[in-house]
């Protein structure tokens, strides 16, 4: 893959939809004539598309694709949509298993410099530069997010420092004594250690930390989670998403609304929740994409699984599709209590208004025929009335709000799990 420059990064993000789409259709096109002659997995299911494609209408012709078929029938831990033999492979990563069993998932190392080359528009967002220190507060497991930003931070030219194996307060004082300009972790752990620096008295709002990109939960683009983290690090806050299986496919818009897709690398597609019918722009839909750049495992039209709203046309320079408020949940995420669909984020989003919330946890549950939903939230009493009220106003459930004691509740260094379904 030839590497990307600012500039042309610029270019792409201003292109208009029709040489936008001309763009994708091509892109498309050469990934099928590479991909199709070699792999068995998609060659069997679009064996009855007429090739090349003459519009990105046609995408709807082949079959929508899913986790589930990845992960194949056979004992094999390894995706089935590999267009290679083993020995192509350079990298080996492993999805989360937030939703069904873990796939491993192998890069070439064209793929692997694609993904670097993808996460600079990332990185763009986030006015990242040569002269930065970036700190990576990950464990730096199977997982491939952290590893896909430290190659793509050092390609950059910024310092990385990892931290896997450290301590919470140990991360903070590298990053307050290194004076780190970069913070990269999930929103759940950007609110931990700033909890954690003030019990240790150390301020991090003057540390040197610039910016923090968030990944891994959709809080990043949750107004009242990303001005909390803001304001307790005095940095601004850049949202990231991406998935194992698929690539780093959204960075942050400008204006903190949402994730703008990166269309040059992905053709995004958004159906109905539940439904293989396409969505009006604005409405609930779930995200569908096909990779542009990834042969050795690519993905042509895959079911995410997340809830999002897009927005075409909207303000700015910036022409990439916009998901207002980020991922706003994930389809098979959504609870129904007393018949009021509940999405996970929608909780946080009112609970993180309340900036005397150090954590909480959200636990639906059944006593005979009836449902309740009950919030956990270690913050004084007085508070869980307020936000019963506003949960009411706003959900239009009534949902008990109970008070813990501090440092009781779970606390998360990857991704957070606050919504617990036990009926």
């Amino acid at each position: 893959m030839t590497d990307l420059r600012s500039s042309e990064r610029l270019r792409l993000r201003q292109l208009d939809r029709d040489q936008l789409s001309r763009y994708q259709l091509a892109r498309l096109n050469q990934l099928l004539s590479v991909v199709l002659p070699s792999n068995r997995f998609y060659s069997e299911r679009v064996k009855d598309v007429s090739l090349p494609l003459e519009s990105l209408e046609q995408l709807s012709e082949f079959p929508l694709t899913t986790k589930l078929d990845l992960v194949g029938e056979g004992q094999s831990q390894l995706a089935e949509n590999r267009t290679y033999p083993s020995d192509h492979y350079v990298r080996f990563h492993r999805t989360s298993g937030t939703s069904g069993k873990p796939l491993g998932v192998c890069d070439t190392s064209v793929d692997w410099h694609w993904w670097i080359e993808t996460w600079q528009f990332v990185l763009d967002a986030a006015e990242v530069t040569s002269h930065d220190i970036a700190v990576l507060a990950f464990s730096f497991g199977p997982f491939i997010g952290f590893w896909s930003a430290n190659d793509a931070l050092a390609y950059r030219g910024a310092m990385v420092v990892p931290t896997g194996g450290m301590s919470t307060v140990a991360r903070l004082r590298a990053l307050i004594q290194l004076d780190a300009t970069v913070l990269c972790c999930t929103p759940s752990y950007a609110l931990h250690m700033a909890q954690v620096a003030a019990e240790e008295n150390l301020d991090v709002s003057r540390s040197a930390i610039r910016v923090i990109i968030l990944a891994g939960e959709p809080g990043g683009s949750i107004s009242s989670t990303r001005q909390c983290i803001e304001q307790q690090w005095g940095a601004r806050v850049v949202d990231h998403a991406g998935a194992t299986e698929i690539g780093p496919w959204g960075y942050g818009n400008a204006a903190g609304r949402g994730l703008h897709i990166i269309e040059s690398e992905f053709v995004a597609e958004f159906l109905r929740p539940g439904s293989d019918d396409p969505a009006d722009d604005g409405d609930d839909a779930e995200l569908v994409l096909t990779t542009l750049g990834r042969t050795g495992s690519p993905v042509i039209r895959y079911r995410t699984g997340d809830l999002v709203r897009p927005r075409h046309g909207h303000p700015g320079s910036d022409r990439f599709v916009m998901l207002e408020g980020g991922v706003v949940g994930r389809v098979d995420d959504m609870v129904v209590v007393r018949g009021v669909n509940i999405y996970p984020t929608a909780v946080e989003q009112i609970v993180r208004e309340f900036p005397e919330v150090g954590e909480y946890r959200a636990i639906a549950t059944r006593k005979g025929n009836l449902d309740s939903l009950t919030v956990e939230i270690e913050a004084p009493d007085d508070t869980t009335e307020q936000i019963a009220a506003e949960l009411y106003l706003r959900l239009g459930l009534k949902i008990t709000v109970q008070a813990a004691e501090a440092g009781t509740l779970p606390r998360f260094k990857a991704k957070a799990q606050r919504f617990l379904d036990q009926r």
